[in-house]
């Protein structure tokens, strides 16, 4: 019996690799060099300082023997830079073309947990967090400790978009959050 689902191509390997240095020292040239020099091509990237470091996700992919020859190398770049590297084998982001792009924007006087918070009302919503940035800072005006947040979520395409925007803004005005949720633009 043949198996119906086909093979992916041998040079479809992907590796995730998330590295770390202190600023201002950025891990992404020594990663990215090493993922040109084994023979990979890097297909999505991100870059943050958080705090006092830099870190990058990266997703290289390639042959079975670049991506061997990848992680040697970055073996080697650990051991020898002041990086501190995590990577594993991975697949890549299977479409989800029943999903609806929206942006969400929240800001409000910093208090703990509002991420969390937030996290919850989308999970318990069913919808995925495709990705968030959210910094904590002080207003320039009047020097309030201010937090915000950018959040890419996959709406599913059966739901109601009134309903949910009706239920995120009321459990916003209830945590007084300033909030958006817009459908994304491009």
């Amino acid at each position: 019996m043949t198996d119906p689902t086909p093979r992916p191509s041998p040079n479809e390997n992907h590796l995730l690799i998330n590295a770390y240095s202190t600023h201002p020292d950025s891990p992404l040239l020594p990663v990215s060099r090493r993922i040109t020099e084994s023979g990979c091509n890097l297909v999505d990237a991100r870059l943050s300082t958080v705090g006092r470091d830099v870190s990058v996700t990266a997703l290289a992919m390639g042959s079975w023997d670049a991506i061997a020859k990848l992680e040697a190398m970055l073996t080697r770049l650990e051991r020898e830079d002041s990086i501190k590297l995590i990577w594993y084998r991975t697949g890549e982001k299977e479409a989800q073309s029943d999903l609806l792009p929206y942006i969400v924007e929240v800001v409000a006087a910093d208090k703990p947990g509002i991420t969390f918070q937030l996290a919850d009302f989308f999970d318990r919503q069913g919808i995925s967090i495709e990705s968030l940035h959210c910094t904590r800072y002080r207003a320039m005006q009047t020097g309030a400790d201010m937090f915000s947040a950018q959040i890419t979520i996959g709406v599913p395409a059966s739901m109601h978009i009134a309903a949910l925007r009706d239920d995120f803004l009321e459990f916003c005005d209830h945590l007084n959050l300033d909030a958006i949720l817009d459908p994304m633009k491009f």
